[in-house]
This record gives structure tokens, C-alpha cells and sequence, in this order.
């Protein structure tokens, strides 16, 4: 098969790589109809992450159950299916209170051993655990398929955010990052009822996105001077809920900066020298909640309403690009040309 290896720091190469097998009887082989390229890739890819290369990349897909192992009894040939950011075995503690991405028994695609998923085919550990079946939608329904692939992670992951703060109906909320999670982030806070959502971010292209997304303000300004913005627009109250969806250490200020004293912080960015200082929480009763999203947990509360149209987190797919222009691909997410990269193999 063909498959998107990462060597180091700015080199993806598209390889021949072994077809994969069933290992144990509780894996799955599942052919990819549709990848994309995550902005926590791009972490990799920039040298922000030391990871050792070759090793397989990508974490979303949606495909295709082509063989399954003796043991697996939940999906059978044939089924489509989204495979979340992380397998899990669906048994364990973790699993069981909902948190799947940290399953005691579950991993990473892309980690040693394992497929990534920007690639022809994966080979699913702890299929039944992992893959979500969605009945009654085949591989030729191709405009759904974008929308269920965000179910893989970016969408959930923004959900998670809003969730983790708790947004309610009525409430303002501010959205910090303009990437593809934020833009789903933008997405869950209406869903959820927020009456006012600013979102923030300095990128005409992208502040389209955002309004796009269901963002009724957006700030362009950055650190203090967006601070100062978000407070001005909210009668020097600040926001109900911030939603922090970059990872970094300005990006966690400007949520903690920005959230009126006894609001809720969410944070899902993958934290790259972001803390959130105890003396600040303490002093304006500050809450932090979030982590790694548990996007297992997710898919049957938002899978009807990308169906339906409802919500179209499709929307953050702003470059598509076949599996074998996944280092262009790459490029283009890196260069801030395309927000998140659609891969078809």
C-alpha cells in the first residue's frame, strides 16, 4: 500500500509500505476513503515535537471494514466507519467513565508498531472498542464524508472544549485560535446555545471561516491587545467561557485574560509551554477544565446533526489534496495557505 511517512523535521515522503494483516483476533482492517493532515501534526513537522522518523503519520480517517479478526463482533466487512484519534478497548475504567483517549489499553495511530492514518489501508487494534459504525452511508456518499471524518477529532475536540467549559445557552464566548479546531470550537459553542461568540484571529481567509462557523464578532488583535479588546467588547466584564484551542502560553493568557471573574476556561490545545498561574484562578475564582478529547465518547451525540446539516464542521476542509500530495499538503498547512488539509488516497 501507499502510505505518509514521517522522517523528521519538514520531511513527509508517500512510500510503499506492507499491506497491513490481521495480528491478533480482535484487530480490524479498515481501507481509508478519506484523511486529513491535523494541526498537531504540523507540531512534528515543525520540530516543536521530537519525534524519530520513519514512522507511519496521521490520526483521522474514515473507511472501510475490509477484514476483521475472529474475535471482533461488532462491525463486520463492508461497514463504514470513523475511527477516533486513539484506540480503546471500550472495557477498561477509563473507557467505561467515557474518557477513551486515555484508555489503559489503547495508543496512538502512528506510534511504533501501528499504521498512521494518512494512508491506503490501517490495521485497527481493538476494532469493536474503536470504530464507530455509520449505518446506512456508503463510500459513494461523498459530500458526508468530510463532515463524519471531522468526527475523528478536530470536531469532537472543539465539542470537548465547550463542553469541559460548560457553555450554556445565552451565554458569551470567546474562541481562542482560528485553526480547525477553533473553528469547530466556534461551531459546538452555538450548537450549545451561546447566544454571542467572538472568535479570534488576525487571518482575513480564516475570519470568513469563523463567521462561516456561526462566530458573531471576531477580534484580530493579539496577547494584551486582544485581552483589552474582548474585555472592551463585553463592557469590561469579560466572557462567560473561553475556549482555548492553540496550546500555547499567549494563547492560554489571552483566555485567562479574557473570561469575567468566575467564568470557565476549556483548553484542548496541546500545551507547548502554556500553564495556567494557580494565583489567577485563585484570585478571580477562575475554572480550567479540558485535555485530551474523548472523541469515541462523542460521535453518537453529534453524528445526527452533521447528517441532518444541522452543523457542517466540513467547513474547516479548505484544500483537498490526494494522498500522494500529502508532503504539498503539509506545505500548505504549514505556510497558513489552507486551514486543515482533506486527503483523498
Amino acid at each position: 500500500m501507499r502510505a505518509a511517512v514521517f522522517y523528521g523535521e519538514g520531511d513527509i515522503r508517500v512510500e510503499d509500505q506492507p499491506d497491513p494483516i490481521i495480528e491478533v483476533p480482535t484487530d480490524a482492517i479498515v481501507r481509508v476513503v478519506r484523511s486529513c493532515v491535523c494541526g498537531s501534526d504540523l507540531w512534528s513537522y515543525r520540530g516543536a515535537n521530537k519525534r524519530r522518523g520513519p514512522l507511519g503519520i496521521g490520526h483521522e480517517f474514515v473507511g472501510v471494514v475490509e477484514d476483521t479478526g475472529s474475535e471482533v463482533t461488532d462491525i463486520k466487512r463492508g461497514d463504514l466507519v470513523i475511527a477516533p484519534f486513539t484506540w480503546s478497548c471500550g472495557t477498561c475504567p477509563e473507557c467505561r467513565y467515557g474518557f477513551q483517549s486515555v484508555c489503559r489499553n489503547g495508543g496512538f495511530w502512528g506510534s511504533p508498531g501501528s499504521n498512521g492514518g494518512q494512508g491506503e489501508q490501517v490495521r485497527v487494534p481493538l476494532a469493536d472498542g474503536t470504530l464507530y459504525r455509520v449505518d446506512g452511508i456508503t463510500e459513494q456518499d461523498t459530500d458526508l464524508l468530510p463532515g463524519l471524518l471531522t468526527l475523528s477529532d478536530v470536531m469532537c475536540t472543539g465539542h470537548h472544549a465547550a463542553v469541559s467549559a460548560g457553555v450554556t445557552a445565552g451565554s458569551t464566548v470567546a474562541v481562542v485560535g482560528d485553526g480547525a479546531v477553533g473553528l469547530s470550537a466556534v461551531i459546538a459553542a452555538k450548537r450549545l446555545g451561546a447566544a454571542r461568540v467572538i472568535a479570534l484571529s488576525r487571518n482575513p481567509a480564516r475570519q470568513e471561516l469563523a463567521r462561516a462557523a456561526g462566530a458573531d464578532d471576531v477580534i484580530a488583535e493579539r496577547g494584551d491587545d486582544a485581552v483589552a479588546a474582548l474585555l472592551e467588547t463585553t463592557d469590561s466584564v469579560g466572557v462567560d467561557f473561553a475556549l482555548e484551542c492553540v496550546g500555547t502560553e499567549q494563547s492560554m493568557s489571552t483566555a485567562l485574560g479574557g473570561v469575567r471573574a468566575g467564568g470557565h476556561v476549556g483548553f484542548v490545545g496541546v500545551p507547548h509551554g502554556s500553564a495556567a498561574p494557580m494565583s489567577t484562578l485563585f484570585s478571580r475564582n477562575i475554572t480550567v477544565s479540558g485535555g485530551v478529547a474523548p472523541a469515541r465518547a462523542y460521535i453518537a451525540e453529534l453524528l445526527p446533526d452533521v447528517l441532518s446539516g444541522a452543523i457542517h464542521p466540513e467547513i474547516v476542509f479548505d484544500g483537498t489534496f490526494a494522498l500522494e500530495e500529502t508532503p504539498a499538503a503539509y506545505a500548505a498547512m504549514h505556510e497558513r495557505h489552507v486551514t486543515k488539509a482533506l486527503l483523498i488516497p
